[in-house]
């Protein structure tokens, strides 16, 4: 009986992995696709303007990380998305298959997706699309990789800090 147990959650653990893989495919693809509309219609345009003063699509190409910071430093940024991706899989593998921490997983893979997203760019491209700007704040122009993942670290964030006590993470750390 405890072998068959011990099935079930392997075979329960397999299907949470092939979820996350194709989660991460997909969100992948949508920021790739949006990457190339942009390269389409956008590239060698003036800005498409969406709300006058506050928000339009501009195309940019980044050889750097946000705020230019890094500028054509591909090597550390092919080993970050290594590091990245190295820890994102070791804490996906620890962390449990239980409901109360889907939103754990959930995080990881957005990161993920986000980090390869712009890895891709970087790989075919040499610098990274990015199209989005809120122009009344003058906040740097950004992607659809770069919601994921800041999006995806702001929420994580915030569930260690108010939502999972102390000897949850634990768990997951000594796992």
């Amino acid at each position: 009986m405890e072998n068959k147990n011990i099935r079930i959650q392997n075979s329960s653990r397999y299907i949470h992995y092939l979820a996350a893989i194709v989660g991460a495919a997909v969100l992948i693809f949508l920021d790739q696709f949006t990457k190339h509309l942009v390269l389409d219609r956008l590239k060698g345009q003036p800005p498409f303007i969406i709300w006058e003063g506050v928000f339009q699509l501009e195309y940019l190409e980044n050889r750097g990380a946000a705020f230019g910071l890094f500028q054509n430093q591909r090597i550390f940024f092919f080993a970050c998305v290594f590091i990245i991706s190295i820890a994102i899989l070791w804490f996906y593998h620890r962390t449990p298959m239980d409901q109360r921490y889907l939103p754990l997983r959930l995080c990881a893979v957005f990161i993920m997706a986000g980090a390869w997203g712009n890895c891709i760019d970087r790989i075919t491209l040499n610098y990274v699309v990015d199209f989005l700007y809120f122009k009344l704040i003058d906040f740097p122009i950004f992607n659809v990789a770069d919601i994921y993942v800041t999006v995806a670290t702001f929420a994580l964030a915030l569930f260690i800090c108010f939502y999972y006590k102390e000897d949850e993470l634990e768990r997951i750390l000594r796992h």
